[in-house]
């Protein structure tokens, strides 16, 4: 069975890689529709060996459509995504509007598919943040084995994770520094070029900012609610992939080879940990892959049961396009029995 599937902020940089990787996993496809700004109309994106045109959102019609996989901001979500859940269309959000959603289901697949069935309730489906969704991929392993207590996260994300503007920020920035030229701040409080920047999205009451709180929430929304967590988000001068050190404190005694074990069987994750001269994982390394990469295990001694971690991904796959696509996929394999549009010309 094939499934007509519409990619709304296909001309973006999180859309084009759901294009990839909808090309990639042979994605059931009756037909893909490519949906944009109406600026975009018209504008030519790459799928596989073809060449598609984006369509106008605004005249977009999502009742011949059976999945949207929504990578297009906040604003444009806010008012298209219910009218496309409204028309019968499943909606797929990369988003943050509908994550804390009571009636909303928020979906790592690795982590906690049988959540998807609650979708029926608004015909929205909501993708975690980009750090969320791998850190919930090398802990639930882990949780599994011996229940997480608490967790103190530091985030390195790269500038990807605030878009194109933000990547041609960090370029030009750089150039700057050794061509002696004005560097300019568009898209961050402070200079990024050889910087690190302790600040992502607002600041909040307590200090937090919505970043920091956007991971908690989420993951005990996803993986458990009693998870104690202190996260500090930092911003650093790469241009994709995600990277994180994480402490766990577990409640009952987990050992480092049960823990390699686990991460081991999992799916998602690809363990990469020698205790030598590049034996871990780095940011650009992990560009273009689809698994979350751990490495640097180890026990944490300042704790009765603790372990620390590096987590390591590519946060424009599994951090948006790749989770959305494969919630897509379980939709096809365990919800959906046929595509409710007709091609018939």
């Amino acid at each position: 069975m094939s499934y007509v599937v519409a990619v709304v902020g296909a001309t973006g940089n999180v859309g084009r890689e759901i294009l990839n990787i909808l090309d990639e996993r042979k994605f059931p496809l009756a037909r893909l529709d490519c949906v944009a700004s109406r600026k975009s109309q018209g504008k030519e994106v790459s799928f596989g060996d073809r060449t598609l045109k984006a369509q106008a959102l605004e005249f977009y019609d999502f009742s011949q459509a059976d999945i949207a996989l929504f990578a297009c901001g906040s604003g444009p979500t806010q008012e298209y995504a219910p009218k496309a859940a409204e028309a019968g269309c499943i909606v797929i959000d990369n988003s943050s509007l509908y994550r804390m959603e009571d009636d909303v289901p928020l979906i790592v697949p690795e982590v906690n598919p049988e959540a998807l069935a609650g979708y029926t309730k608004r015909n929205i489906i909501a993708n975690p943040n980009c750090s969320t969704a791998q850190l919930m991929v090398a802990l639930k392993p882990l949780h599994d084995v011996a229940k997480i207590k608490r967790l103190v996260i530091s985030t390195y994300q790269s500038v990807s994770g605030a878009g194109a503007s933000a990547m041609d920020e960090l370029f030009t920035q750089t150039r700057a520094v050794f061509v002696n030229d004005e560097l300019k701040r568009e898209n961050f409080t402070k200079q990024i070029a050889f910087n690190v920047i302790p600040h992502i999205d607002e600041f909040m009451k307590g200090g937090s900012t919505k970043e920091e709180w956007k991971m908690q929430v989420e993951t005990q929304k996803i993986l458990d609610p009693d998870i104690a967590m202190a996260v500090t988000c930092v911003r650093v001068p790469v241009f994709v992939g995600h990277s994180e050190a994480v402490t766990i404190e577990f409640e009952s005694e987990i050992s480092e080879t049960q823990a390699y074990d686990a991460l081991e069987a999992a799916d998602g994750v690809l363990v990469v940990d020698r205790r030598e001269d590049d034996g871990y994982v780095t940011p650009i390394e992990c560009v273009g892959d689809y698994e979350t990469f751990v490495s640097r295990l180890r026990v944490d001694p300042t704790v009765e049961h603790g372990l620390s971690i590096w987590v390591v991904s590519d946060n424009l796959r599994k951090g948006a396009a790749l989770n959305a696509v494969q919630i897509a996929e379980l939709l096809t394999q365990n919800h959906l029995t046929k595509s409710r549009v007709s091609l018939d010309a």
